[in-house]
């Protein structure tokens, strides 16, 4: 079962904090984010495209929603689960785990983005607002949720300035107040 989640907006650093985490402690993960970009990929579809489709048919984000929301009830699942929705997920169904949120401001996301997309700078700002501003429209319409709302948090981590070591390493301390 789910020990804790893992979300932020994309270029905050969540896939390399799960991984940090699931070398740490030798537990594994289930990443919402590689879901939709897999799901993206199976379809030939950017993901800018692939969000598009999600915005007009709501059962493709409520499909992939479904298997996050399963996998963290199920005993035999991931200890870590990484998506901008899994806080608020274990949050409304009532799970008793770290629920963790990355803030990082726009910049140095789009920083990260570039390194990790090889696109411009611009580029990746550009792609980050959009694709937030999607995703958010998206979450209230279907759900009436804002990923950045504080409410169903545990913690937040602020990672603008900091590298990964010392965000896995907040994130391994907090994991410590749940033994």
């Amino acid at each position: 079962m789910v020990n804790i989640t893992i979300s932020g907006h994309p270029g905050s650093g969540t896939s390399t904090l799960v991984e940090g985490i699931c070398r740490a402690k030798n537990w594994t993960s289930l990443n919402g984010g590689q879901i939709f970009r897999t799901e993206a990929k199976n379809r030939g579809m950017s993901l800018s495209e692939f969000g598009d489709l999600c915005k007009l048919d709501s059962s493709v984000d409520e499909s992939l929603d479904e298997i996050l929301k399963n996998s963290m009830k199920d005993p035999a699942g991931p200890e870590v689960m990484e998506s901008r929705l899994s806080g608020w997920w274990a949050y409304k169904i009532g799970l008793d785990c770290a629920r963790i949120w990355l803030n990082v401001n726009d910049e140095e996301r789009a920083r990260r983005v570039v390194a990790r997309e090889e696109i411009s700078y611009q580029q990746a700002l550009e792609n980050n607002r959009l694709r937030s501003k999607k995703d958010l429209d998206r979450y209230m319409t279907m759900y009436g949720l804002n990923p950045e709302d504080s409410e169903p948090y545990t913690h937040i981590i602020e990672a603008s300035e900091i590298g990964a070591d010392q965000v896995l390493l907040k994130a391994l301390e907090i994991l410590e107040e749940y033994k």
